[in-house]
This record gives structure tokens, C-alpha cells and sequence, in this order.
């Protein structure tokens, strides 16, 4: 399989990049190939112990650090060290995801358990880390989408499913709420005359970690459906590929959204994918980015 690899990634020494969820699949894929090619790579996990293993494995300048994104108090804690401890932030990459969790969950502040975790707690995350990112040189933020947004619509009068909970819709819409939050980031950035670069990616149809758990609760029918779609996705190494390339390729512009460029964007090379046309209006993306700032309590730009 031809095209972009890791081989193109400039040397990262004396950068630092944050990667949410990275002591598993697509987030330890992307972690591990920055650390490689020298950055400090900060491994944000909810679970620190698996965040220690994936350090060990990894090997490098890394650092694990506790962050519940399903918890506003954890993300507020996580930022205010992290901002501490390192003033300049080159890189933030909003890997983390829940995916498919059964019957209707929520977080610790009463959110619906997907969009709290792939959506509200990234935007909050941004938006406290935005001072540090600011003053490194051509920081970036980049926003994990997925395929599934395109056939997602946003409710905004239920947006935390309080009626009629559909699993996977509820999966689709926080997919397509993070991918409105990177092209909404990157107009606000602009306007505001900011540096910062927001891009996108998404990693096609990939065999990571999130199918299996999706289909626990259906029990052995439900890993059968999951295993079954294992055989039709490409490697989680390829699959990190669109973000690796959005975080590291020089010139990136702000908007550009990255994924495979092949059977209908589900596997191949990296290319620069299509957003939906609901993911690039800018009336939802004002109006998701107003209630996400009511929501969380964070406002910025």
C-alpha cells in the first residue's frame, strides 16, 4: 500500500504533543510514532496503569497522565498541570472515544456518556489548553472524526438522547458533533487571526480495540457481529496514519480534514476526505459550539 507514511514525519525534538486515549489503538499507534521521531508525548488515559504499560512499550520521551474526558472536574485538573508543568503545547490530538455502550449511559456531570467523552470533554480540553498552544510555533489541534458523521444528524433539542436512546445513533451524532467542533475551531481561530492550525481525520473502517467492547452487551451474537467486521478493516497502523499526517506534515491548513482514499473512504492511502454537508455548515457549527459552551461552562473564542 503506497502513499503517505510515517517516514515522512519531520523530526519532532523539542516539541510537545498531548494525545487523548493513547494507551491503546489509534491514540498508541499515533503516540508511539511521535515519540519515535522525538517528541515528549504527554499519554492522557483514563486508566493509568494501562498508561504506564503503553509507556513501557512505546519506550522514548513520554508521560502518562490521568484525564477522564467524561468528567469535566478530571479535564479541568488534567489542564491546569499540564499548563504548568509545560507553558508551550505544539500539538494536541483529541484521539480518545467511546463507542456503542449498550443501554443509555451517562458522565459524571449528566451528560450522554458518547458525547461527553468524544465530544464536550475534548472541547473543553481545547479550550483550556488554547493559552499554551498559542505561544508554541505553528501549534496544532486535530479533531478525530469518523465516517459514520455522514449519516448523522444533529438534534439539538435532545442532544443528550433523553428520549428514544439509539446506541449507535447516539455514536453518529457525537462523531459528527466532533467533527462540527475541528471546522468550527478552525473558523474561530481564523477570525480571532490565530496560529493554531485545527485539522481533521478520520480513520476509515479500522480494527481497533472499540469494536469488541461495543458489542459486549449483546453477548455472543454481538462479538460475532464485531469480529465479523474485524475482517473487513485495514490495521490500526494504517488507520493512524490520517492523524499523523494532519499533526505532522508542514503546511497543513486549518480545515483540512484527512482520511483513506479508498472503497468509499473506509481503507487506503491518506488523502483529504469529505465532510458532510452538516459538518461544514457554519449556522450548526455556531449553535453546536454555543451549547457546548453552556454545557461545559467554558467559553473561548
Amino acid at each position: 500500500m503506497t502513499g503517505w507514511t510515517t517516514d515522512r514525519i519531520p523530526d519532532q525534538h523539542g516539541r510537545i504533543a498531548v494525545v487523548t486515549g493513547a494507551n491503546s489503538g489509534l491514540g498508541l499507534v499515533t503516540a508511539t510514532e511521535l515519540a519515535h521521531h522525538g517528541a515528549h508525548v504527554v499519554l492522557a488515559v483514563r486508566n493509568t496503569a494501562a498508561g504506564e504499560e503503553a509507556a513501557r512499550r512505546i519506550g522514548g520521551d513520554v508521560e502518562v497522565r490521568e484525564l477522564d474526558l467524561a468528567s469535566l472536574a478530571s479535564v479541568q485538573t488534567f489542564a491546569a498541570k499540564l499548563a504548568a508543568d509545560h507553558p508551550a503545547i505544539d500539538v494536541l490530538i483529541n484521539n480518545a472515544g467511546a463507542v456503542l455502550l449498550g443501554p443509555r449511559r451517562t458522565s459524571a456531570d449528566g451528560f450522554e456518556l458518547q458525547l461527553a467523552t468524544n465530544m464536550l470533554g475534548h472541547f473543553a480540553l481545547t479550550g483550556l489548553l488554547l493559552g499554551n498552544l498559542a505561544v508554541a510555533r505553528e501549534a496544532r489541534v486535530v479533531s478525530l472524526s469518523s465516517l459514520v458523521h455522514k449519516s448523522a444528524h444533529l438534534d439539538f433539542d435532545d442532544l443528550m438522547f433523553e428520549r428514544d436512546y439509539r446506541a449507535a445513533t447516539a455514536y453518529r451524532r457525537s462523531k459528527l458533533a466532533t467533527t462540527v467542533f475541528g471546522i468550527e475551531l478552525d473558523r474561530r481561530l481564523r477570525a480571532a487571526g490565530s496560529p493554531i492550525v485545527s485539522a481533521l481525520a478520520h480513520p476509515g473502517l479500522t480494527r481497533t480495540n472499540l469494536a469488541p467492547r461495543a458489542f459486549e452487551h449483546r453477548g455472543r451474537s454481538g462479538q460475532a457481529i464485531a469480529w465479523l467486521g474485524l475482517v473487513v478493516t485495514q490495521s490500526v497502523k494504517q488507520g493512524a496514519l490520517p492523524q499523523l499526517r494532519a499533526a505532522t506534515e508542514p503546511g497543513v491548513r486549518g480545515g483540512q480534514f484527512f482520511g483513506p482514499s479508498r472503497l468509499w473512504e473506509t481503507r487506503g492511502p491518506v488523502t483529504e476526505a469529505q465532510l458532510s454537508r452538516e459538518a461544514a455548515d457554519p449556522a450548526v457549527g455556531k449553535r453546536l459550539w454555543a451549547a457546548a459552551e453552556k454545557l461545559t461552562g467554558i467559553s473561548y473564542l
